[in-house]
């Protein structure tokens, strides 16, 4: 039982003498032994886009039009391959965040106007969202927007322009039909008529096509059934295990994302109110309580009692 070192597109191991697959490893993915053969050729054919650089967010102000300050020194940090949460009401700021990072500020009349955005030690200040996507920093933008004329492959092969000019096209359909395959199903369909779970799958798969080695999400759990939800979160954190890709996510589902998430931050009113690792972040009782939905006891909170409810978050007491 040997397997070839070729990219995992192409021939893929072979078992008792005979090939088990041979360009479509996605057809073999009901047998075990293929399964984990190909988990590790994807693995150690794009150890590459593993980063060795930190994305820096040092205590920037972001304002609208020359008047509105919405960002108040925000410092986010995260590391190469960790996978960070920004979790917070609507209106906090997340989404802004994400923007200024991807360079789509400007597109809203939306600026920078101080701190500054490392990525390593280049300064992404300034930099057009173009140069910032051929940088290795891809933003999914919140709504699931896509081209829906066009077909899911399509769809993907827009994406994949933007790496190297798209010579690797083939390969990088096979790799995100490996994280989505009810995306290879459907690459003759018009993505116009795809469900919530098929356009969020298809958003994010052309994010890949783009070879990210940071990926900004946000929402992507915004309208999905639970079980969808659950289903984009495990392919999410497929992604960033074999392949090293650092994630940025931004998200109201605060049980998903910290489940998810290595380090997360909260937001409220533009400004960081709380941050710590994920999993100390769970235990939190404001966490819990505002968040989460939890009492103290570990129970559901009764909402009903909400107009009654005395106690603050810590962070504003």
């Amino acid at each position: 039982m040997g397997m070839h070192h070729n990219p995992p597109s192409e021939q893929l191991g072979c078992r008792g003498g005979s090939w088990v697959a041979r360009w479509s490893p996605r057809l073999c993915r009901g047998d075990p032994w293929v399964a984990r053969k190909y988990d590790m050729a994807v693995a150690e054919s794009h150890k590459e886009l593993t980063t060795t650089k930190t994305l820096s967010v040092n205590n920037i102000e972001v304002v609208y039009n020359s008047v509105i300050l919405v960002l108040r020194g925000i410092t986010v940090e995260v590391a190469p391959g960790a996978v960070v949460s920004l979790l917070g009401p609507n209106g906090a700021g997340k989404s802004t965040t994400l923007k200024a990072i991807s360079g789509l500020l400007t597109a809203e009349l939306g600026e920078v106007t101080r701190g500054q955005i490392l990525w390593g030690e280049e300064r992404l200040n300034g930099l057009s969202a173009e140069d910032v996507v051929r940088k290795g920093l891809v933003q999914v933008i919140e709504g699931r927007l896509l081209f829906r004329h066009l077909t899911v492959e399509e769809n993907l092969r827009v994406g994949g322009m933007v790496y190297e000019g798209g010579r690797h096209i083939r390969a990088d359909l096979e790799r995100v039909y490996h994280y989505f395959p009810a995306l290879a199903k459907l690459s003759k369909r018009v993505s116009g008529y795809l469900s919530g779970g098929e356009g969020q799958m298809l958003v994010i798969g052309r994010a890949m096509m783009a070879h990210p080695q940071i990926l900004m999400l946000d929402e992507p759990s915004l309208g999905l059934a639970p079980l969808l939800v659950h289903q984009i979160f495990e392919i999410i954190h497929e992604i960033n295990r074999q392949e090293g890709v650092s994630v940025l996510i931004v998200e109201q589902n605060a049980r998903a994302a910290l489940e998810l998430a290595d380090y997360a931050y909260v937001m409220e009113n533009g400004r960081i109110v709380l941050d710590g690792p994920a999993e100390q972040m769970r235990e939190n009782e404001d966490i819990k309580e505002f968040y989460l939905g939890l009492n103290q006891a570990g129970g559901r909170k009764n909402y009903r009692e909400v107009k009654h409810y005395k106690r603050r978050k810590r962070w504003l007491g």
